[in-house]
């Protein structure tokens, strides 16, 4: 009878083995989790930048905006209260009568001169006047009623008086026009 085999020196080069593939493994799956780990932290990091980019090209556009305003509208307080100039300049001129330009005919054109000079200037930083007419349409947008009345022959909406010129400063209202509008004839 043939003696058994004492395999035994087999078992324990398979356990051994099982376990430096276990030890193996271990280290993979180590190894495979913190590449997992690092490539979410990439992401995170990833998506920080990106969003940081966002921010500054928005912040970027922000300013560009900011700046063009300033320039187009930040002299508009200014504007605004050299108006009231413009309009007792005009109404100085409408005012003489033909017996005072004949004897401050000097003074008068020193008026005129200075009026259309600031109207210069005026345009130079885009104010520019509105200046209705009597019979035109009634705009809200840009005029301003400042009375309404009845009268014969036009249709309600109608400007029958202007008093005051409006001005636009770029595409902005500076100062409405101020108008007398008709009402529905009684």
């Amino acid at each position: 009878m043939a003696e058994p085999k004492n395999d035994d020196f087999l078992d324990d080069i398979d356990d051994a083995e099982a376990e430096a593939y276990a030890e193996e493994m271990e280290e993979v799956d180590d190894e495979a989790l913190e590449l997992d780990e690092l490539r979410a932290e990439r992401d995170e990091y990833k998506n920080r930048f990106m969003r940081a980019l966002a921010d500054a090209e928005n912040a970027r556009k922000r300013s560009d905006k900011d700046r063009r305003e300033a320039e187009n509208y930040g002299g508009s307080k200014l504007a605004r209260d050299l108006l009231p100039v413009y309009d007792n300049m005009k109404r100085a001129l409408e005012a003489a009568t033909d017996e005072q330009r004949a004897v401050s005919a000097a003074l008068l054109e020193g008026v005129e001169l200075t009026q259309r000079e600031l109207i210069s200037v005026f345009k130079k930083h885009g104010i520019v006047p509105i200046s209705p007419v009597v019979g035109d349409a009634f705009d809200p947008q840009i005029h301003q009623a400042m009375f309404e009345a009845p009268v014969p022959g036009t249709k309600a909406g109608d400007i029958i008086q202007v008093a005051a010129e409006g001005f636009m400063l770029h595409d902005r209202l500076l100062r409405p026009a101020q108008v007398g509008v008709s009402s529905t004839p009684a």
